[in-house]
């Protein structure tokens, strides 16, 4: 209920044009107020199932809010050296001397283990400088801790409105603390575990954008003319030291961390051509230049999904094996620390493989590189460890909540009163529905995307078998076509069934037996065999011997001539076309997999392209009865699939096809991928696809095998990637190999901003009295 749109109240509407900063206690204070009045004698309501009046009382648990927002509610200002609010004032951080901003390099090796050989590492961080054993991460403070730094600091909401201008004179030297915040006010807050949480939406995006834009070599790239002046101050690999010719112009060599203008062409081709499954991601394509090669408004789900995502398939075999491994090690843990399911263990591991990665990148990226939003990548898995499933606590949700109350304002001299009185008529609208008959659509019992009810039968009186249950629905209720199977592809697609029914599986364990009795010394492969071929017949005798079942012997009598075909069908959250019908289609929904019942170390899916999808039809005493058959192409499961055992990434030859015999999968067995090719030209890359699984909507995993799909009454909450299976993310705690920074041809020279970029010789000018352009902060959001 938490993550339905309808349970997100709009409480207070703070007007004019600015934010009120620090002073927004002032505003909170009726808030604060009803929080006492709950905790302490709470209010009287009725409870609808006892039928009853009760006294209620609550707790105010954490804050949801971006970065800025963060200092505004917490009283530590996020900006600054100091800007952390873990570490506080036990942090690393320092300023650079030509970027003037706070740099957060080589401030991970101190959360590393006494004897990782990377504190001894006078080279590879900040030049002749380690880290002692005796060092280690700043302590925890509890909220008692908290609460006696604050107790002597004034509040702004007492007659005193908070002054930028007069400040603490250890401010920023000890301590970030501007004000004694509101929310102290309540007893149980220094209780607490997680008072204000670090939101993982905009940390994610922008740390996607900082390695995104360094990556690519874009304007608003990390490693600027200012940033390599800082290398050659702090770090000790020469090949990223600028020199100075004698016009006066600065000479950047390029990085081994950057790609190439034809590479970067070659990713802009790649990301205009992608295509994703219905309702996964929006057109990325759409935000990319392939004439000039740059890019433009991602926004912060596309930042989502490409971090998760695509980054790691972009950069496979363009970037350097000791760069790309530490890149696809950040990429994974994102992935893990948003997935709608945590496992503690899991998460103690990564709490210290992320350090790990952390430090890898500090080898390779320049101190510029560092600003405060990559150093609280390594405080956000334990958040996770006390607070739970991302999705409660990110900003997703509330940004979606806010951008759909300012598209109502219709009078630009009211916004305060436009966005309050749409607000509520949309609640009294919602509140109304609530008494309105079930048959009525409203918003409360809107069907949720890609949902495939099962109505022909009620649960208590279906009496059918389980193969013919599964939710499923056509996607086009009035399309489809009559054909007829031939006779071998009948047989097969009729064995298929009987095989996967679960009432049948007693008759298939004694089907085996008695084989194995006839053919003591036969090969498993020849019995399998002579299953397929044999088993539709004995199942005959089989259920006219056994007891009475009306179903179980009219599924043996086989199904009818005519099957029914379709371009598209709805089932388990999934919304599949067959390959012939995504043609013009800005999405692509054929990509299928389906779990292989033996698992080994490697990989036991089998994967494939949707080519028909097929209804056939038994007659049956009880009425009719309907199974949904996929026939695919699929890949060779042996040859044709690899798995990168330190990414868990998937590939498929595309040229490689195998299971020509075996071509058919029940469609309650299908979940969904897609397969994008590399954007790489390395030789090992190609005919390969990268495979990428995608997760239903409204689908949780609740317990190791229990698998439940939601009926979210909102599509908008389903929005959102996550990951729905269990994905383990280790770093390796080795030496990273070293950082070879190659030498190459290309060099930047610095010169006029005004000059024309589009000569593709090896020099490119900038003036070298031209200071970086300011991009504005990372916290911006």
């Amino acid at each position: 209920m938490s993550l339905k749109d309808s349970f997100i109240y709009l409480s207070l509407v703070i007007p004019g044009k600015k934010s009120p900063g620090q002073n927004v206690d002032v505003f909170l204070r009726p808030l604060i107020d009803e929080l006492k009045h709950l905790y302490d004698e709470g209010i009287e309501v009725y409870d609808a199932y006892r039928k009853e009046n009760f006294m209620m009382r609550a707790i105010l648990l954490w804050t949801v809010s971006d970065f800025p927002a963060y200092a505004m509610l917490s009283g530590w200002s996020t900006h600054g050296n100091l800007a952390c609010p873990y570490c506080m004032g036990d942090t690393k951080a320092f300023r650079l001397h030509a970027g003037g901003k706070p740099s957060w390099f080589d401030c991970h090796r101190r959360f590393l283990p006494p004897s990782h050989l990377f504190r001894s590492d006078k080279s590879g961080f900040r030049d002749n400088k380690s880290v002692p054993s005796s060092v280690g991460p700043p302590p925890e403070l509890t909220g008692w801790d908290l609460y006696k730094q604050v107790f002597n600091i004034s509040t702004v909401y007492e007659g005193k409105l908070y002054n930028p201008k007069i400040k603490d004179p250890a401010f920023g030297k000890t301590h970030n603390w501007v004000k004694k915040s509101i929310f102290w006010e309540l007893d149980y807050w220094p209780m607490l575990l997680i008072r204000h949480n670090l939101d993982v939406m905009h940390i994610e995006k922008n740390v996607f954008e900082n390695l995104f834009h360094t990556i690519m070599d874009t304007p608003k790239t990390k490693d600027n003319i200012k940033a390599r002046i800082d290398v050659k101050e702090y770090c000790n690999p020469p090949s990223l030291h600028i020199w100075t010719k004698n016009n006066n112009k600065y000479m950047k060599p390029k990085a081994s961390y950057t790609l190439t203008k034809p590479e970067v062409l070659e990713v802009c081709k790649w990301l205009k051509k992608v295509k994703f499954p219905d309702g996964y991601a929006s057109n990325i394509g759409g935000c990319v230049n392939v004439k000039d090669g740059t890019f433009y408004s991602f926004k912060s789900h596309d930042c989502h999904v490409f971090m998760q995502r695509l980054l790691p398939i972009v950069l496979r075999g363009m970037l350097p094996k000791q760069i790309y491994e530490p890149i696809a090690e950040l990429c994974t843990f994102f992935r893990v620390i948003c997935s709608k399911v945590l496992h503690i263990e899991d998460l103690h591991k990564l709490q210290k493989s992320i350090v790990v990665t952390m430090c890898k990148l500090e080898k390779i990226f320049p101190p510029a590189f560092f600003d405060s939003m990559e150093h609280l990548v390594i405080h956000l898995t334990n958040e996770a460890i006390l607070g739970g499933p991302v999705q409660f606590r990110w900003m997703y949700l509330y940004e979606r909540k806010l951008g759909r109350l300012k598209r109502t304002i219709k009078n630009k001299a009211r916004v305060e009163g436009s966005i309050v009185e749409s607000y509520l008529v949309e609640e009294l609208s919602q509140y109304c529905s609530l008494y309105l008959d079930s048959t009525i659509k409203t918003c409360v019992n809107r069907e949720p995307r890609n949902f495939a009810p099962n109505i022909l039968y009620s649960s208590s009186t279906d009496s059918r078998l389980s193969i013919f249950k599964h939710p499923s629905r056509r996607l086009y209720d009035k399309g489809g076509k009559t054909m007829v199977l031939t006779d071998k592809d009948m047989h097969k697609a009729h064995t298929y069934i009987l095989l996967n029914c679960q009432e049948l599986h007693d008759s298939g364990r004694l089907f085996d037996e008695e084989m194995r009795a006839s053919f003591p010394n036969c090969y498993q492969v020849t019995l399998d065999k002579k299953k397929d071929e044999e088993f539709a017949k004995r199942l005959r005798v089989y259920v006219l011997n056994g007891p009475e079942n009306a179903h179980l012997r009219d599924i043996a009598h086989g199904p009818l001539t005519y099957v029914r075909s379709h371009k598209g069908y709805l089932i388990n959250g999934y919304k599949f076309h067959t390959r012939t019908a995504y043609h013009g289609r800005v999405t692509e929904s054929s990509g299928v997999y389906v779990k292989g019942a033996i698992c080994n170390e490697h990989e036991s899916d089998y994967y494939g392209l949707l080519d028909e999808i097929l209804e056939l039809e038994y007659h049956s005493s009880l009425g009719s009865c309907v199974v949904v058959l996929f026939r695919c192409t699929w890949y060779d499961p042996i040859k044709g699939v690899r798995v990168n055992p330190k990414t868990n990434m998937v590939d498929v030859n595309s040229k490689a096809i195998g299971c020509v015999d075996d071509p058919f999968i029940l469609a309650s067995q299908a979940h969904q991928v897609y397969y994008t090719p590399y954007p790489s030209k390395e030789k090992g890359l190609k005919d390969w696809w990268a495979v990428v699984k995608t997760t239903p909507r409204g689908v949780y995993e609740l317990a190791e095998d229990d698998i439940v799909v939601g009926d979210n009454d909102n599509e908008d909450v389903e929005h959102f990637l996550q990951e729905n299976e269990r994905i383990i993310c280790s770093a390796n705690n080795e030496d990273l190999l070293p950082i070879i920074h190659e030498e190459t041809n290309v060099i930047d020279e610095v010169d006029d901003v005004n000059d024309d970029d589009n000569e593709e010789d090896e020099f490119e000018d900038i003036h070298s009295d031209d200071g970086d352009e300011e991009f504005e902060d990372e916290d911006s959001d």
